[in-house]
């Protein structure tokens, strides 16, 4: 391991709750940066998005906020903005995943903040971005699949529209946050002033989505749902064996060659309905029908030993315990442990970026409501015991009357 971690030095004043930001903020902590998440009397709304629980806490918010130094203070109290705004003069990144609008409203917003602190990196999260006519609609992930576009392509080839199995316009909102983050730390580096980022769910799927968007907007054919199958490239969809289901990505005319022989239907390669990707696509629905008849004649396992001795890109559909449990999670570390202090020991996943020399690191597990309070209060800002005290009994901290 390296002496430094990546994000080593960079403070993080962390706002957001339920799933873009959090998991923002989380890759932020897991590759070094020190995360401060700051939760008003109540706290993060994924605390309580479960079950599972265990002890309380949600499974959901200990995966996505550990590592993490929680703080609570009410920001409906004159005292609470002024620490949370001494806190700001002492950060290079703040994150809020609010409506537009909501962090001006508590003088928070990025023209305040970055009045008082020039070098200050501002993200803001939202739904459909800082400008536009669904500026101020509120935004959750179903919703934003299905206003990007996203549910108008994935479903089953009957048409019937199916939301993609996790939240996916949420943790792409947050990637894209994280880059952005990132950006704006290096051109820091040259300018010494920070910046507003403004990401959106909306601009962040659409950009994903560019390659299908690309093909729209070439030939003006708007695209449909087709269950597992992909519109340019044949086979290319998951198929039923004996027992269960296997995926299989045929993507070239070599790959094609090896399919044939591995499935032991040589003769395909050269059929004059199948001998190109362009002839499988116009003959998609035949070829497709052959193959569903083929793949019923064994196991997938069976297939897929066939087929990895072929090259050709294929795997079980497995479910989350295989996952889980395979070797190769477990050679990629993607399921380790972390001890909490009233939960115990519990799995979360590992850090996705592996850096050989500043590689990332899982250092504490989530915190409980306001468990830093204290302490951070008193590193950051020097308030002392009777201070703090005085404060807590204005409900102006919340939290343990000690912290770690």
């Amino acid at each position: 391991m390296g002496s430094l971690s990546a994000l080593e030095g960079i403070r993080v004043l962390d706002f957001s709750h339920a799933l873009a930001g959090p998991y923002c903020t989380l890759l932020l902590s897991d590759y070094g940066a020190k995360v401060y998440k700051l939760e008003a009397r109540g706290g993060d709304m994924g605390r309580g998005w479960g079950p599972p629980f265990a002890d309380g806490m949600a499974s959901f918010f200990l995966g996505l906020n550990r590592g993490k130094k929680g703080i609570s203070i009410d920001l409906k109290q004159s005292e609470g903005l002024e620490l949370c705004l001494r806190l700001v003069d002492q950060m290079d990144v703040l994150v809020e995943n609010f409506r537009p609008g909501a962090m001006d409203r508590l003088g928070l917003g990025y023209v305040a903040t970055a009045a008082r602190n020039p070098r200050l990196v501002y993200c803001s999260i939202s739904g459909y971005g800082q400008q536009g006519p669904l500026r101020d609609e509120a935004a959750m992930d179903l919703v934003v699949q299905a206003s990007s576009g996203l549910l108008s392509i994935t479903g089953t080839e009957e048409g019937e529209s199916v939301r993609c199995g996790y939240g996916v316009t949420d943790v792409t909102a947050g990637l894209f946050a994280v880059i952005g983050i990132l950006l704006a730390l290096r051109a820091r580096e040259t300018t010494g002033r920070g910046q507003f980022v403004d990401v959106a769910m909306l601009d962040s799927m659409i950009s994903t989505m560019s390659s299908n968007y690309m093909s729209f907007l070439g030939s003006q054919v708007v695209p449909r749902p087709m269950g597992t199958s992909f519109p340019t490239v044949v086979p290319y969809r998951v198929y039923r064996a004996s027992d269960r289901e296997l995926a299989i990505a045929v993507g070239s005319e070599r790959l094609w060659a090896a399919f044939c022989g591995a499935i032991g239907r040589p003769e395909m390669e050269k059929h004059a309905d199948y001998e190109s990707n362009a002839l499988r696509i116009k003959n998609r629905e035949a070829l497709e029908a052959l193959l569903d008849e083929i793949f019923l004649r064994r196991t997938a396992q069976e297939w897929v030993d066939r087929l990895y001795a072929a090259g050709v890109p294929c795997s079980l559909v497995r479910n989350f315990r295989e996952v889980a449990e395979h070797p190769q999670a477990a050679i990629r570390e993607m399921f380790p442990v972390l001890k909490h202090t009233t939960v115990g020991r519990h799995q979360v996943t590992g850090t996705p970026v592996k850096l050989s020399e500043t590689p990332g690191e899982l250092t504490s597990p989530a915190p409980l409501l306001g468990e830093h309070t204290r302490s951070v209060l008193r590193e950051l800002l020097g308030i002392n015991d009777a201070a703090m005290n005085g404060l807590a009994s204005r409900g102006v901290v919340l939290g343990p009357k000690t912290s770690t």
